[in-house]
């Protein structure tokens, strides 16, 4: 009896103790339920496209925020069920610089890497010397792969790095097609233009992985897409040039290749809905910056891709997830180097700390704007600035923004111009001389700003000769840091775009006399211009030449001016000027240019071409 007792005792303690949970296994447990219950995160982003390149309205009083060809169906659902940001900013105006600030949460000036390529001296042909810049990112750069990955994040890079080094994997990331350029989204598949759904499968197979094992996941979907050459299925192509084009956009190919885009966007969204994580899954949409106006216009934001101008800065973001407004408009200014610590407090991640020696991360998490798109953020001075000081499509530059105003250094002549971006989105009216105080202040900040993060200025070029040429520097080929006839191109573009800009000022004021002084002015220039030989001229065909197409215009704005026919006169403005970008847009493409338009032809692509 007293055995058998003994015996029910002991299988009563032994099914106590089974009762009672170890004290490792409830905290796992309870560890393991809190990682379930964190977000998602999926960011996609798109190569150089602008702010108006797909079919959502970017601004809720600007029905010209979005193309007037182009159709984006699935990134106009993901607005539907997300936050628009009117006022969005890449980083910097050229890939390698964005994609590092996007990963660590720094700017492109504190990151030390403002342009792509390598650093090059200074020629005679060159009036600054330029401030080194590296095109690697650093191991010792902390980014948000390592942050979420460290915080229990499964993470994943598909498609475009383009930032050096040894790839994703050295920084963060599980999976990954490694260190990969602009040449590997060119392939040879006519059902996989720019590896569109290539990259959007490897991305649905990472999700349904991650779903089945119930691990919160990161991840990055960076295309190809909408990079240069063009490339797009041909069933895509034949209907959008079924079409009629737009006034603004009218490439079929380019129509074809944003639309495939588009589709892959969609396979996700599909996805998320099929696997039931919708509602847990955050999904933000953005561009690296503005497009480059050879393949699509920016219109009506100015300039383009290379430059510091609107149209190469705001860039499409919008973000649908969990506790977004959905429809909901922002006209908050953001930039991109946000997005770091907005998806550490959506992942519940601590922030990495500065080292002594530097700022650390420079953005403010934009979660306070999901509710309802209107918050004030912690941005310090609420000023955001950018600097680009290299010759790319306008010149080394550098600008800072706060509230309406925007200001912009040009370092090869020392100006500064003043814009109220809200009301002037397009940059037309030059508000430096009318409003000496505001334009005071914000370039004392911008100064400020670029002196705390260490940034590199240009200098004057004590060797510089304004008569030398690019056959003087004793190089040949592509020059990626600007002087020579290139250089030189580039100089005169900006000259007459400002001409244009003040006679458009001086229209609008009804200023007769102004205007006829600055007719006369540009006809005085061009009479002093030396010419050069036709045969050195990349246009020497039948039609007019550069020069002779100057003359004409300028003989139209004299004629139209004595009619007092401002309206004309607007109008007449607006062609030159589309004109003048359409030749700097072929100034600046690359040897590939001539087969852009061409569908599924891959081209030998230089990989430090953003």
């Amino acid at each position: 009896m007293n055995g058998i007792l003994l015996q029910t005792i002991e299988v009563l303690a032994i099914a106590i103790l089974l009762a009672i949970p170890h004290p490792n296994l409830a905290a796992q447990t309870k560890a393991a339920s809190a990682v379930d219950n964190r977000p998602n995160i999926i960011f996609i982003l798109a190569d150089d496209q602008g702010w108006n390149g797909t079919s959502v309205q970017m601004h809720p009083d600007l029905p010209n925020s979005k193309s007037d060809f182009y159709r984006t169906p699935n990134i106009e659902s993901l607005a539907k069920r997300g936050i628009v940001f009117s006022q969005a900013y890449s980083p910097g105006p050229m890939c390698s610089p964005t994609r590092a600030s996007l990963q660590t949460g720094k700017s492109p000036a504190q990151l030390g890497m403002t342009n792509v390529g390598r650093s090059r001296p200074a020629s005679p042909s060159q009036k600054l010397i330029l401030p080194p810049h590296t095109s690697t990112l650093s191991t010792d750069e902390i980014t948000i792969g390592e942050t979420l990955r460290k915080s229990g994040y499964a993470t994943a890079w598909f498609g475009k790095w383009h930032l050096g080094g040894d790839g994703p994997a050295a920084h963060g990331y599980d999976e990954s097609d490694g260190p990969t350029g602009n040449a590997d989204g060119n392939t040879s598949d006519p059902n996989n233009p720019k590896d569109i759904f290539g990259i959007t499968k490897r991305g649905i197979e990472f999700i349904e992985k991650n779903v089945k094992s119930g691990t919160p996941f990161y991840l990055q979907l960076w295309h190809y897409a909408v990079h240069g050459p063009v490339q797009t299925r041909t069933e895509t192509q034949q209907n959008t040039a079924a079409r009629p084009p737009g006034k603004i956009h009218n490439s079929a190919t380019f129509a074809g290749m944003t639309e495939d885009l588009d589709t892959g966007v969609g396979m996700i969204l599909n996805k998320l809905e099929e696997l039931s994580i919708s509602d847990n899954t955050y999904v933000i949409y953005m561009s690296d910056h503005g497009s480059s106006r050879n393949l699509s216009s920016n219109a009506p934001l100015n300039r383009g891709k290379g430059t510091l101008w609107e149209g190469g800065m705001r860039v499409p973001l919008i973000i649908a997830g969990p506790g977004v407004q959905p429809g909901a408009y922002c006209n908050v200014p953001v930039v991109g180097w946000d997005l770091f610590p907005t998806f550490c407090e959506l992942a519940g991640a601590a922030q990495p700390a500065p080292k002594a020696d530097e700022r650390g991360l420079e953005g403010v998490s934009l979660k306070p704007l999901f509710a309802t798109g209107k918050a004030e953020l912690n941005r310090p001075g609420d000023q955001i600035a950018f600097h680009f000081p290299h010759y790319g499509q306008a010149g080394p530059m550098s600008t800072i923004t706060s509230g309406n105003f925007k200001l912009i250094k040009f370092y090869d002549t020392n100006e500064v111009n003043l814009f109220d971006i809200v009301n002037d989105p397009g940059e037309t009216k030059n508000l430096a001389n009318n409003n000496a105080a505001q334009t005071a202040k914000l370039n004392n900040q911008l100064i400020d700003y670029l002196a705390s993060v260490n940034a590199g200025v240009p200098t004057a070029n004590p060797g510089f000769d304004p008569t030398a040429t690019e056959s003087d520097t004793g190089r040949t080929g592509r020059r990626r840091s600007g002087g020579g006839r290139g250089g030189q191109r580039q100089a005169q573009i900006q000259v007459r775009e400002k001409e244009l800009s003040k006679l458009l000022d001086a229209v609008k004021n009804n200023d007769h006399d102004e205007i006829g002084h600055l007719i006369q002015v540009m006809k005085t220039t061009l009479a002093n211009a030396p010419q050069r030989p036709r045969a050195a001229r990349t246009n020497a065909g039948d039609g007019p030449t550069p020069r002779q197409q100057r003359e004409r215009d300028l003989q139209q704005l004299e004629e139209t001016h004595k009619a007092a026919n401002m309206e004309k006169l607007v109008e007449l403005i607006g062609e030159i000027k589309v004109r003048l970008d359409s030749g700097n847009g072929r100034q600046a493409g690359s040897e590939n240019g001539r087969r852009r338009e061409l569908p599924n032809v891959p081209s030998r692509t230089d990989r430090n071409d953003n």
